[in-house]
């Protein structure tokens, strides 16, 4: 059974950091690419970014690019957002996603639970 479990979601002030983590099992971790995506509340889940299966390349979307950072490590099975400069309209639940082909990775097939993020002003 595939699962895929986020962590180090919680709150903080505006301009502070967080790192979310997204452990993976039941799945040949690295053959997959994996994905970020959040949602927001009243709003639409929206893709944040992904890592290729090899972490060779990412893909943030442009209110990400400067201040997230994606990065994996294929022997710990895990995908990192680290998350800088965070604003009030990061809060969101965010979720990990894996999706064996990259052209699939907005549609990914696997899905993890959600971490809650909350910045304050």
């Amino acid at each position: 059974q595939v699962q895929l479990v986020e962590s180090g979601g919680g709150l903080v002030q505006a301009g502070g950091s967080l790192r979310l983590s997204c452990a993976a099992s039941g799945l040949v971790f690295s053959v997959y690419n994996v994905g970020w995506f959040r949602q927001a509340p009243g709003k639409e889940r929206e893709f944040v970014g992904a890592i290729s299966k090899s972490g060779g390349s990412t893909d943030l979307t442009d209110s990400a690019k400067g201040r997230f950072t994606i990065s994996r490590d294929n022997a710990k099975s895990t995908v990192y957002l680290q998350m800088n400069n965070l604003k009030p309209e990061d809060t969101a639940v965010y979720f990990c996603a894996a999706s064996y082909l990259w052209s699939g990775i907005r549609t990914p097939a696997y899905w993890g639970q959600g971490t809650q993020v909350t910045v304050s002003s």
